[in-house]
């Protein structure tokens, strides 16, 4: 491929990345799911439970899976060269401990980080504050796992 190619490919990658996100923004904000409340409504199942999330994660789920089937007869994506998904499809304990941690984090804030970067428009406080320890957070991560052995070609082998 040529390189005037590749940064046309790349720009309708980046600009479609653009697009999906300012939909998925619109989505989060007229389902009311910016609202860390409701959020925490949500997650308080012995208390003053409000189930709209459920029908909202319930509509993702559906959207998401036949997107997922259309994918899977297509040779590559529209804007991209391949698709780029997960060699691995194991459940090891940094998956398990990720997935507690963002739990956890979820429930005390009532924000993950596609509603946050969606709340930033409403410039509180809260949020950016929230916001900046997600970033923290990944850098974090990011030098952590840096710092940690590749796992052997026998070992990713094992656990596909």
């Amino acid at each position: 491929m040529n390189g005037q190619t590749h940064i046309g490919t790349h720009a309708r990658s980046i600009v479609a990345a653009l697009i999906s996100g300012a939909i998925f923004g619109f989505g989060l904000a007229l389902s009311g799911m910016l609202d860390p409340a409701r959020v925490r409504g949500f997650l308080d199942v012995t208390g003053d439970f409000d189930p709209s999330l459920g029908f909202v994660l319930a509509g993702a789920v559906a959207v998401s899976g036949a997107g997922y089937r259309i994918s899977r007869r297509m040779r590559r994506p529209l804007f991209d060269s391949a698709f780029h998904l997960p060699a691995r499809k194991d459940i090891d304990m940094r998956l398990a401990a990720g997935a507690a941690i963002f739990g956890v984090g979820w429930g005390i804030a009532g924000l993950c980080p596609g509603p946050a970067i969606a709340d930033l428009a409403l410039g509180l406080a809260p949020v950016f504050l929230f916001t900046a320890m997600m970033l923290v957070g990944i850098l974090i991560h990011d030098k952590g796992a840096a710092m940690l052995p590749a796992p052997s070609k026998q070992d990713a082998d094992a656990q596909v």
